[in-house]
């Protein structure tokens, strides 16, 4: 039985007499765990003969069992957690915070409570930080923009609400000026170039973010090749690219939509596994000293912010601030170039 927002009753048999309360309807509600059971419970959600319980309640059987809907998840609170952080830049109002890969920025919804309140940046911020902007919530305090779990680099913070309220002004009006390394698959056909694609969430993966649908929300990237690399691994394109607007997965849908994947971005058609092409000129000579061909793969994306530009919101300064690749970067660079 699947459990709904409506009332739910169930009768008990004389056959489950002395089976305790959770134990039966975790048995008979398949939706849901002992640990929402006893929840649900806790919060008087659970009735028995229409009166609340326990959860180690021994039926008797001939009783009717109440659920008033689903569970109330407890408030998301974001909690001080003593991470270390790279703190490019920092004043009275603002921060700037070289993000490493893997680090989500705030807590998320959908996930399990452990998952949802720890390793963030936001948790990072509350330890280091003595006040922080509360305009986003007690979720994501001081968050004026975002970079994926997957991407590094930097990402200003507010410390207070009017600093807040004037950063989040000039991204509205495309004013910051935001800078990404990125390597993709592929050689890029043009040397430079703008994508204009609408972008939607994916109606069939929802993780995914998608050019294909009409109605989707305005995105400009633009992109300038740097340098191409033909490398016994294939080639691949290293951009520098330009945002106007922030949309979500921007950049990795935008580059998958020309048929060239940022390098381990597994959502957007990147191989888990990088291998040796067999027919480089290297092949030979490597056969003949009897070296292996090793693939390589990337447990993150290739996709870096690597300089920001914007005016302080207090002074009117102009601030461009920039960081360097990180060194699993760098050294995946080297690998793939390596003879």
């Amino acid at each position: 039985m699947l459990l709904t927002d409506s009332h739910t009753r169930i009768s008990v048999e004389a056959e489950d007499a002395g089976r305790r309360l959770d134990h039966f309807l975790a048995v008979r509600l398949a939706s849901l765990s002992r640990s929402r059971i006893q929840q649900l419970v806790a919060q008087e959600k659970i009735l028995v003969n229409n009166a609340p319980t326990k959860a180690s309640l021994k039926l008797r059987g001939g009783e009717t069992i109440t659920i008033l809907g689903q569970p109330t998840p407890p408030p998301l609170k974001a909690e001080a957690e003593d991470i270390p952080l790279d703190i490019v830049y920092e004043d009275d109002d603002l921060a700037v915070i070289n993000k490493p890969a893997g680090m989500m920025v705030h807590a998320g919804a959908g996930a399990t409570d452990d998952s949802r309140h720890r390793g963030t940046l936001v948790n990072a911020l509350l330890h280091h930080m003595k006040s922080l902007s509360a305009v986003g919530g007690e979720l994501r305090p001081g968050i004026v923009h975002r970079l994926d779990k997957g991407t590094s680099g930097l990402i200003i913070v507010a410390k207070n609400d009017e600093a807040h309220r004037r950063l989040s002004e000039q991204f509205a009006a495309r004013e910051v000026k935001k800078k990404y390394l990125a390597l993709v698959h592929g050689w890029v056909k043009k040397d430079s170039g703008t994508i204009n694609q609408s972008i939607s969430r994916d109606r069939v993966r929802r993780v995914r973010m998608t050019t294909r649908l009409a109605g989707g929300r305005t995105a400009v990237t633009h992109y300038r090749v740097l340098r191409r690399l033909d490398t016994k691994f294939g080639k691949f394109t290293l951009l520098e690219v330009r945002i106007d607007t922030g949309r979500t997965h921007q950049i990795r849908v935008h580059m998958a939509s020309m048929g060239h994947p940022v390098v381990g971005d597994r959502v957007y058609g990147a191989p888990g596994e990088i291998r040796p092409n067999p027919n480089f000129p290297f092949a030979a000579k490597a056969a003949r000293e009897s070296r292996p061909y090793t693939s390589l793969s990337l447990p993150r994306n290739f996709l870096h912010s690597a300089e920001l530009e914007f005016r302080h919101p207090r002074t009117g300064e102009s601030i461009t601030l920039k960081a360097e690749l990180p060194p699993e970067l760098q050294d995946f660079l080297t690998k793939i170039e390596a003879n």
